[in-house]
């Protein structure tokens, strides 16, 4: 017997197992790419465009997963629907979908946003106790979306904090949130932005302050500026820009420029010079 023969067979073999296992990791390696889709189910519908695969042979997609469950949709298409309708989702909950697709090539969602939390709520009561508690109820909420709460005062809605939804369609959801009111009449809402952001509001809930009304000097300013009593305020330049704002019972004006500046507070507006 040859022994260089036998070498030689023994090296072809070696080569024939290495290109084995080459390919077989070439293969699990095609397969990893995940498109991880989270959001709160609407009663839509996915719809995914799905291409062949880089080699040509067979679609791109190979599994899809809703909540952790593989799907019995059919993949081996040009296009396929991620029916979410056979998965025993209520509105609002949450879901997370998976699509595995190999690594060569890449499908694509087209309508994504259906999964983002829309705001549907509906407002069951609102009103301000005696304790300056801003409580309201609410049904209908398809996601999970912070409300803002919001003021009027100075001719506009003021921003003045956030509470988080709930999102539960079946129940009647309520919240509260501590005001902080102006004197006389104090107006407040509530609202949600969605993906849309087109905002939806509640009604407005009134309430009468027995604050006395907030008054300040000097109106002609080097130093600082005293209010009779703490208050929200805002100041602005003569173009318009918020150069300071919060909620005191003065405003260090030391680091203002020389000049003229407009001055919400309370309830009211007005305007004060800084002198030097």
């Amino acid at each position: 017997m040859n022994p260089f023969e036998t070498n030689s067979n023994e090296t072809n073999l070696q080569m024939r197992l290495l290109l084995a296992f080459l390919l077989i990791l070439s293969t699990s390696l095609s397969f990893a790419g995940n498109i991880v889709l989270e959001g709160n189910y609407q009663g839509k519908n996915l719809y995914v465009r799905n291409p062949f695969a880089g080699s040509g042979v067979g679609f791109c997609t190979y599994e899809v997963t809703v909540n952790g469950s593989v799907t019995t949709d059919e993949w081996n298409s040009s296009a396929f629907e991620v029916d979410l309708t056979l998965h025993n989702l209520d509105l609002g909950d949450h879901i997370v979908v998976v699509i595995k697709h190999k690594d060569d090539c890449a499908p694509k969602v087209l309508n994504p946003e259906v999964l983002n939390p829309k705001s549907t709520f509906e407002t069951q009561s609102i009103a301000i106790s005696n304790e300056c508690i801003l409580k309201w109820s609410t049904t209908n909420e398809a996601g999970v979306l912070a409300y803002v709460v919001e003021q009027y005062r100075w001719n506009k809605w003021v921003y003045v904090g956030e509470v988080e939804g709930a999102g539960r369609t079946g129940a009647v959801n309520n919240y509260s949130f501590k005001i902080t009111p102006h004197s006389g009449e104090n107006k407040f809402r509530v609202k949600q932005i969605d993906y849309t952001a087109v905002p939806r509001y509640s009604p407005t809930a009134t309430y009468m302050s027995s604050k006395p009304v907030v008054d300040f000097n000097p109106k002609k300013v080097e130093a600082n500026i005293e209010f009779t009593a703490e208050t929200m305020f805002e100041v602005f330049d003569i173009h318009g820009n918020i150069v300071k704002k919060g909620y005191s019972s003065k405003i260090d004006a030391t680091n203002l420029k020389k000049g003229l500046y407009y001055l919400n507070f309370d309830n009211a507006t007005s305007e004060f010079m800084k002198k030097k």
